[in-house]
């Protein structure tokens, strides 16, 4: 059976645990997680995976190796863990703004070195992640991705010229959501309704929204126009929102977290 080590031990490392667990796509046992602290290896431990703070120990006994450290560490940790890196590895990186080029850099020539992009809600099964390849991926490794990233929902290749957009939509997109529904249940207190209630029903109203969206038999306008009423109260709820630059605000809020990734992305080139 196939393994996973993991550099990092933080909140996206839990959620991939998380996810793979609730998935039953690997046991436990078969993951381990290495921080310089024992404060984050603590929440790792309680999900039954093995702690450690060697990441050579990680490299020594896995395959498989995601990298989840801060982007200002990665290349202190490549450093560290490259003498030990032989062919058999393939190193998946989850670290914002490392190309896969500058990864490639700092090990043994030839490194199989995968590039992914996660969100949260892959920690229970309904996420969305775009990986990218570098020019050593076999046809095997992205098989094995594959089957990790799709047991926490939807998995898909891509252009690494793509991943920073993708970063901005569904990667930062949770914490939009969340603000979406958070207004939504202000809006319902202010009209009466108890919290609890209106949150409620504003989280399910966007899980039942995002399904319909899935389906694919209909393009959101539409499904829009479908709630649209002629002079009816959704009408003019609409018209508060285009008023207000709702529609405005979230492709300018895609389009700050892209460029900031972008500029992020230029950093580290520099202190390549």
């Amino acid at each position: 059976m196939s393994s996973i080590g993991f550099l990092g031990a933080g909140k996206v490392v839990e959620t991939i645990v998380r996810g793979l667990l609730l998935a039953e796509a690997l046991p436990a046992s078969q993951m381990a997680a290495s921080a310089p602290t024992n404060r984050n290896l603590k929440l790792i431990e309680e999900l039954g995976v093995m702690g450690t703070n060697s990441n050579k120990e990680i490299i020594t006994n896995h395959q498989t190796v995601f990298i989840s450290v801060k982007p200002n560490m990665v290349a202190t940790v490549l450093k560290e863990i490259s003498p030990a890196v032989t062919p058999n590895h393939m190193l998946v990186s989850l670290a914002a703004g490392i190309s896969i080029g500058f990864i490639e850099s700092k090990l043994p020539v030839g490194t199989r070195v995968i590039r992914a992009m996660p969100n949260t809600p892959c920690g229970i099964g309904q996420g969305a992640t775009m990986y990218t390849c570098g020019s050593a991926v076999k046809a095997e490794d992205k098989a094995l991705v594959e089957k990790y990233f799709n047991s926490l929902g939807y998995c898909m290749e891509g252009d690494e010229t793509m991943i920073d957009s993708v970063m901005a939509v569904s990667g930062s997109g949770p914490a939009y959501a969340y603000i979406a529904i958070d207004a939504l249940a202000d809006g319902g207190v202010k009209m009466g309704l108890p919290r609890d209630i209106a949150v409620k029903l504003a989280a399910q109203t966007l899980l039942g929204s995002a399904k319909l969206v899935l389906q694919g038999r209909k393009h959101p306008s539409e499904l829009k126009d479908d709630v649209c009423s002629p002079g009816g109260a959704t009408i003019d709820a609409i018209h508060e929102l285009e008023r207000g630059g709702f529609r405005k605000c979230l492709i300018e809020a895609v389009e700050a977290a892209c460029l900031r990734a972008k500029e992020l992305n230029a950093m580290n080139a520099q202190n390549k």
